[in-house]
């Protein structure tokens, strides 16, 4: 299997959403953002699968020292052999790798935060930085793109927050800010016990709420000549934020499922961004 093959079965394998935003792509720039990608899966399935901290710590340890490597011509994963050929044409850096991994790594420490300012500092590292470097890949040409693609993944993140909080549950982690839990009188506990109420409903509604306005700003960043150019952007935008309608409209049933958007409705929200160059 060359590391082209590897890394689209990863993007593939994964199912997300990010993956139909990319078959729009023209070949060099799918192969550049594929990589990247599964890059990301990576590091980030060593926290999700992790059975042993001490072992996922050293998992994460090794891939720092890989990607350090890599930049120094000595690449030895798959995904790193098929990233760094083109990471010089797309602007990709070895801090922006290593910010995905110190974000991973965050999670190995603390499984909650204290208030929001804390969490989006987690949000940045696995979300800002990944949308700055998707930004470059999809074609920027203007500096204030680089300001609506980091708010961009900042407002996907959170929507991943609030769709995954029953599963994160399970893995004894909470990401939504202590003293807001405390501001609605959601107990931690209830949460890891999956116990819906009428505090639940209106704390996850303040966070769509928060959601919501990252979208807003976001968009209205967008430069106006860089618009085309980031339509796999819009194309996430439109699928993420149809999922937290769907979310909202199901009264946040989060704690004991995952809710989803079928892949035909994902496609479709994907070509009218590509087709109507809206969302």
């Amino acid at each position: 299997m060359t590391p082209q093959d590897y890394v689209q079965q990863k993007a593939v394998a994964s199912g997300s959403s990010f993956y139909y935003a990319f078959l729009f792509l023209p070949k060099p720039r799918r192969a550049a953002i594929t990589a990247f990608y599964a890059f990301c899966r990576e590091v980030d399935d060593v926290v999700d699968d992790m059975v042993d901290p001490g072992v996922a710590a050293t998992k994460l340890a090794w891939w720092q020292g890989e990607v350090a490597q890599s930049f120094a011509g000595q690449a030895s994963h798959p995904v790193m052999k098929a990233l760094m050929p083109l990471a010089a044409d797309y602007q990709i850096e070895q801090r922006h790798l290593q910010a995905v991994i110190e974000g991973c790594q965050m999670d190995l420490a603390q499984s909650r935060y204290l208030d929001y300012a804390g969490l989006q500092r987690y949000c940045h590292l696995v979300a800002g930085v990944v949308g700055e470097v998707a930004a470059n890949i999809f074609g920027q040409t203007q500096p204030a793109t680089t300001i609506y693609a980091h708010k961009l993944g900042q407002a996907l993140q959170l929507t991943n927050i609030i769709r995954d909080v029953g599963e994160d549950a399970l893995r004894g982690r909470i990401y939504l800010p202590m003293n807001e839990l405390q501001q609605f009188d959601v107990k931690a506990n209830e949460i890891l016990k999956r116990t819906y109420s009428d505090r639940f409903t209106a704390l996850m509604k303040f966070q769509a709420q928060r959601a919501q306005g990252l979208y807003d700003e976001a968009l209205a960043l967008l430069p106006p000549a860089d618009r085309r150019a980031q339509k796999p952007g819009l194309m996430m935008a439109s699928i993420y934020r149809a999922l937290l309608s769907e979310i909202e409209r199901d009264n946040f049933q989060v704690l004991h499922q995952r809710v989803s958007l079928t892949p035909l409705r994902k496609l479709w929200l994907a070509w009218k961004v590509q087709a109507l160059g809206r969302i």
